[in-house]
């Protein structure tokens, strides 16, 4: 199995493409292997990159104003990582930061490469869209349940959504991306254990 088959195996669930249209995409990405804790992105710096993950994991986070990290993403095997800035053109510098938590390889776009894509394969444009609308379905779907459930039931929707994660990485950072303490999220696991 070579490097690409993955990412072409996840882009072809939303479009059909042929050989040749893979090639293209093929040619144009990195291949890149980033070790763990590894900060690829940092507040104030500008995107020049949108990584799909073939092996590891990656958070997304901010600094809020009380110096708390704040997750607002994990990004597993066949999954994308970016700012969402990044696609376009006059983007402003990121708020946000984006680090490995494991080793990770990844397969990257610059703008450039993805422009020349675009170019060259015009029906990846909609497999790009709909990748951000599910991705803008994952972010509203998060905020609703933000604002609509307890934190044992984000926690349970969580564990749905992301059944390997807590197996990798810390329970802080699972209380960060739930909006929680860390404290009190040892809490809900200890009830959930006892039934």
């Amino acid at each position: 199995m070579d490097m690409y088959s993955q990412i072409n195996k996840s882009i072809s669930r939303y479009v059909s493409f042929t050989k040749e249209e893979l090639d293209i995409l093929n040619s144009l990405l990195e291949y890149k292997q980033v070790p763990k804790k590894t900060i690829m992105l940092r507040e104030g710096e500008r995107c020049n990159f949108e990584a799909f993950v073939i092996k590891g994991c990656v958070r997304k986070y901010y600094v809020d104003g009380n110096g708390v990290e704040v997750i607002l993403q994990f990004a597993i095997e066949d999954a994308w990582i970016s700012d969402i800035s990044f696609s376009i053109d006059d983007c402003e510098p990121s708020k946000i930061f984006i680090e490995t938590l494991e080793d990770c390889e990844f397969l990257i776009f610059t703008p450039e490469t993805k422009e020349e894509l675009l170019a060259k394969a015009p029906r990846f444009e909609r497999a790009f869209r709909i990748l951000l609308q599910r991705h803008l379905v994952v972010t509203q779907n998060r905020l609703f349940d933000t604002i609509s459930k307890s934190a044992t039931e984000k926690y349970l929707q969580f564990l749905k959504d992301y059944p390997t994660i807590p197996q990798r990485v810390a329970q802080h950072y699972i209380a960060s991306y739930l909006g929680i303490s860390a404290e009190f999220l040892s809490k809900i696991r200890t009830k959930l254990a006892k039934g």
